[in-house]
């Protein structure tokens, strides 16, 4: 009886921990500013108290958003192997048939990628440029100079240095070219993120770390996709890792199995060509895109200060409750 009314009263901790960062410093949807804001105001308005915000002039000097389509990069990068992640319903890194099942990778030349980009049908599976290693600075060195990574950053958008907002250089710089029908699956990230989109669209469903509590995580067993006789079969991982995953699809919430789900409040927010998503550290988020989009975004190692002390002790509560 003792540990039910412990329980119940942990439980209101949280709904009023949820209830007053909605009330005193999260925004009822994701604001969009036709100017950049100088880097102090930025981090004072953003960053600081992890806020999201769209940015719809910081990629304006790229000249990706001109330059970047089909024909272009046939005639410049159409030979380049790249690493393609390829799923049979377009979920890559996502539970299915309860497994955490990540994506086949496999090497094709980028003409041929696009191909398939431009006759879906063409191929089994859904293809994806996705490979979160930094792979515009590993595999498509040849343009990027398009994007100005680090100088548009540095100079033109927040004064001499990036070292004004985040202290430090982009983690990874990643490219993103999908099919319309790949989903990322609802996760979280230990990286301030800058996501620009270049061509198309992106969807982003955002859940605030204040409601970390309400979301469900299980354990999953570690798996891959693989083409076998052109059908796709889940191979487990042969050392038998598990992986913890968030257990609910935000599109279609199972609220009778996960019914502290229901206290979730999401934030939708499309980001179009031309804008950029600033993604604070640890927002869950669940992304949908528009066909053949093109993106490019940029990782900050988050800060573990004493914020993120609290966000793992608010996990660790979240996790005994949920196990009693």
């Amino acid at each position: 009886m003792a540990n039910s009314g412990i329980q119940e009263g942990i439980e209101r901790c949280f709904t009023g921990l949820a209830q007053e960062a909605r009330e005193l410093f999260l925004d009822s949807g994701v604001p969009v500013l036709e100017r950049t804001p100088p880097p102090l105001e930025f981090y004072r308005s953003y960053v600081a108290p992890n806020k999201p915000v769209v940015l719809s002039d910081f990629t304006a000097s790229w000249h990706a958003l001109h330059k970047w389509n089909h024909r272009y990069f046939r005639q410049v990068i159409g030979d380049l192997q790249v690493t393609v992640a390829v799923t049979p319903n377009g979920y890559a890194d996502a539970v299915t048939d309860g497994y955490f099942v990540m994506p086949e990778e496999r090497q094709m030349m980028v003409n041929q990628f696009l191909d398939i980009m431009e006759e879906p049908g063409s191929a089994q599976g859904v293809f994806y440029v996705q490979k979160q290693n930094s792979n515009l600075t590993e595999e498509f060195q040849t343009v990027m100079g398009d994007v100005e990574t680090l100088s548009a950053w540095g100079t033109q958008v927040f004064g001499t240095s990036c070292t004004q907002v985040f202290g430090k250089a982009p983690d990874a710089v990643n490219m993103w070219i999908g099919d319309g029908r790949a989903v990322t699956s609802m996760h979280r990230d230990h990286y301030e993120n800058l996501y620009s989109v270049v061509s198309g669209s992106k969807t982003f469903l955002l859940i605030p770390p204040s409601d970390l509590p309400f979301v469900p995580y299980e354990s999953y067993p570690a798996a891959h996709y693989k083409e076998v006789n052109g059908q796709f079969v889940i191979e487990p991982d042969e050392e038998g890792a598990q992986v913890p995953w968030i257990a609910v699809d935000p599109l279609s919430p199972d609220v009778a199995r996960y019914p502290q789900y229901a206290n979730c409040r999401p934030v939708e927010v499309t980001v179009h060509a031309g804008q950029t998503l600033y993604l604070p550290s640890l927002w869950f988020h669940h992304v949908r895109q528009s066909h053949a989009c093109v993106a490019v975004n940029l990782w900050y190692d988050m800060e573990f200060d004493i914020k993120y002390n609290y966000y793992k002790f608010v996990e660790s509560v979240a996790q005994l409750v949920r196990k009693h």
